[in-house]
C-alpha cells in the first residue's frame, strides 16, 4: 500500500475512534489525541493507547498489558491484527471499554 492510501486509512480510523467516544461520558473515558496517537483514560486509570506505525503501515494498539498490530485487509475494508486471530481494530477497543463499563459503537 503506498503511504497516501496508508495515511487516508489511518486517518479515518482515528477519526472513527474519536467519533465513537465523542458522547461518552468523560468522567468514565477521558479521550486525548495528540497527532497520530490516541490516548483513552479509563474511570478506573487504566490507558489504552492507539498509534500509526507508518512504517510498518499498521495500527498498534497498547492496552492492559498487551498490544496489537492492525494491518488494513483490503477484502474486509478493515484493520486486523496481524497475529492472525481476526481481531479487528475497533472491536478489539470496544472490548477494552466494555470492560470497564463503557459501550461504544463504531460507524
Amino acid at each position: 500500500m503506498d503511504e497516501s492510501t496508508y495515511q487516508r486509512l489511518a486517518d479515518d480510523a482515528l477519526k472513527a475512534i474519536l467519533d465513537a467516544f465523542e458522547d461518552v461520558d468523560p468522567d468514565k473515558v477521558d479521550v486525548d489525541t495528540v497527532g497520530d496517537v490516541v490516548t483513552l483514560t479509563l474511570s478506573g486509570g487504566r490507558r489504552c493507547v492507539v498509534n500509526t506505525q507508518r512504517s510498518a503501515r499498521q495500527i498498534w494498539l497498547a492496552a492492559n498489558a498487551q498490544a496489537w498490530h492492525f494491518s488494513w485487509d483490503p477484502a474486509g475494508r478493515r484493520w486486523l491484527d496481524d497475529k492472525g486471530r481476526g481481531d479487528d481494530l475497533f472491536g478489539t477497543i470496544a472490548r477494552i471499554v466494555k470492560a470497564e463499563g463503557v459501550e461504544v459503537t463504531f460507524a
